[in-house]
């Protein structure tokens, strides 16, 4: 994990984030590919972390999964750094497509430093029933009020979100967050590794100019010399 960070820079994003990323493709002609859209969920911790992107091109909402340390992935730029309401935008597939259509040219939007990341307090609308989930039953601060639920569902499905269990599950708490421990012991590997990412990347600068001062015009010239010198050599002999 953090020998692949020494290779590719891995900004800071969020659910909501827009997002370009650039992999290896064999099959195109450029030997990459790009694709741009919008976060909608991150799931997974150190090398098991990944998010899904999704956009909709020519009238179809396209998915693609990356895995966040996939060796394929040639550079994850953030285009639109921010945040939503909600911890997942999965309910975005069950919205109307404006809600997930961006450019494949979309200009990067620079923040100035020192600036948090701004939240987003956009509402989305939802297409009608039937849905991929029964997002009535989810506590959604991003989605207007669902017009297509009767009473009935609505009712039940407060009950539901009410519902403490899962406030004091302690085991659900433990499979979807790091313990501080755990935190302690990657921050500091983390900041060991920036340390040293910042040399080797030093090195590589250095190598690089100088294989650039030993270009073959220096070697031209002074094959050019020598051949002057010999030429005088001669007219004097």
């Amino acid at each position: 994990m953090l020998q692949r960070r020494t290779v590719i820079d891995i900004p800071e994003f969020y659910v909501g984030s827009i997002m370009s990323i650039t992999v290896s493709d064999r099959y195109s002609e450029t030997k990459r590919s790009k694709f741009v859209g919008i976060c909608i969920h991150r799931t997974g911790q150190l090398q098991l972390a990944n998010f899904t992107l999704r956009n909709v091109i020519d009238g179809m909402g396209v998915e693609i999964c990356y895995d966040l340390y996939n060796p394929m992935i040639l550079s994850i730029d953030v285009l639109r750094l921010e945040k939503r309401l909600d911890d997942t935008l999965i309910y975005l597939r069950d919205a109307l497509p404006e809600y997930s259509t961006f450019p494949e040219d979309m200009r990067q939007e620079i923040l100035e430093d020192g600036v948090e990341v701004p939240v987003n307090p956009l509402r989305v609308k939802m297409t009608e029933r039937p849905w991929t989930r029964k997002w009535e039953q989810y506590d959604l601060k991003g989605v207007e009020k669902l017009q297509y639920v009767p009473q009935l569902f609505a009712d039940r499905a407060k009950r539901i979100i009410e519902d403490p269990v899962y406030t004091y599950d302690l085991m659900h708490e433990y499979r979807t967050h790091c313990t501080e421990e755990m935190m302690y012991s990657i921050c500091k590997r983390l900041a060991e590794h920036e340390k040293n990412v910042v040399e080797v990347r030093r090195a590589a600068k250095l190598k690089r100019f100088i294989r650039v001062s030993k270009s073959p015009i220096g070697a031209n010239a002074s094959a050019n010399e020598a051949t002057k010198a010999e030429a005088s050599t001669t007219t004097n002999s």
